[in-house]
């Protein structure tokens, strides 16, 4: 396995595999790797004959006061998961790398990022999508890697991709969760010990609406109640969203219909987690 942080040289790379009639498969990442990262580069590896993981904090995605220069960051780490996985090469572009000194061109979504986490981070999927934008024509990869842990993103993505005709094929992965439940996350880290046992309301809300709706109920409402009810009772929590939208659309939902997104994001102390559920309905 390889690692650089030159554009020129993935695309020298890239190229050579293409000129061997080699597929590609690219798994965008902001680094720190754990478990949730490592499925998505199996699935990668099992389906390409080349994996690319990207490991870069991008930083115009985060907007005014939100923790980029505390994101935390091991790249030694990162290597002997991408390695252990079965990864081919690692890109880990510097920010200038990425963005030029007078950069100004950005890719911007209407409607599908604007709900959910867009509500609260409005400049956070413009960031998003332009750093996956250049990631895609940088790499030109056959397939691309999301977990459903960030299901607006990858709906985003999905979106992006088909607005601007872009040669490639978005592959959703579960998401990974700790023994206990809790979604996998690197900002999980951030948790003290009594953070990370309140941290649980997120998974037991969506364990609790996921089930409901299995049992029958289609009442968002109901379901969105019984979820918030939960979360409520820990102390330590204080809510941002509690919603139902379409997992495509992102549109809300007052029933539970079609292709359902029953999402949450919590503050947990200073920390602001998200998980979610997906059911077809």
């Amino acid at each position: 396995m390889e690692i650089t942080g030159r554009i020129d040289e993935v695309r020298k790379q890239v190229k050579e595999w293409r000129r061997q009639g080699l597929t590609v498969g690219l798994v965008p990442t902001m680094g720190y790797l754990h478990e949730g990262h490592e499925s998505l580069i199996c699935r990668a590896v099992a389906e390409n004959d080349k994996v690319v993981v990207s490991d870069f904090v991008n930083p115009i995605q985060f907007g005014v006061n939100e923790d980029l220069a505390t994101y935390p960051r091991d790249i030694e780490a990162d290597k002997r998961l991408c390695e252990h996985a079965g990864a081919d090469l690692i890109f880990h572009p510097e920010a200038e790398e990425m963005y030029a000194p007078d950069f100004s061109t950005y890719v911007e979504m209407q409607k599908v990022s604007e709900g959910l986490c867009g509500k609260t981070r409005p400049t956070h999927f413009r960031g998003v999508c332009t750093v996956v934008c250049k990631l895609f024509h940088i790499v030109t990869p056959d397939r691309a890697y999301f977990g459903q842990k960030d299901a607006q993103q990858m709906a985003v993505i999905r979106r992006m991709v088909r607005d601007l005709d872009i040669d490639v094929e978005i592959v959703g992965c579960p998401i990974i969760r700790e023994e206990d439940g809790l979604a996998k996350s690197s900002r999980n880290t951030y948790l003290n010990q009594e953070e990370r046992k309140a941290a649980l309301v997120l998974s037991k809300a969506i364990f609790h609406g996921e089930a409901l709706v299995k049992k029958g109920e289609r009442d968002a409402d109901v379901i969105l109640g019984a979820m918030k009810e939960i979360i409520e009772a820990e102390p330590l929590a204080r809510i941002d969203y509690v919603e139902m939208v379409d997992a495509d659309s992102i549109e809300p939902l007052t029933k539970a219909e079609g292709r359902v997104l029953a999402a949450v994001a919590v503050y947990i102390g200073t920390t602001r987690l998200i998980d979610n559920f997906i059911v077809e309905v």
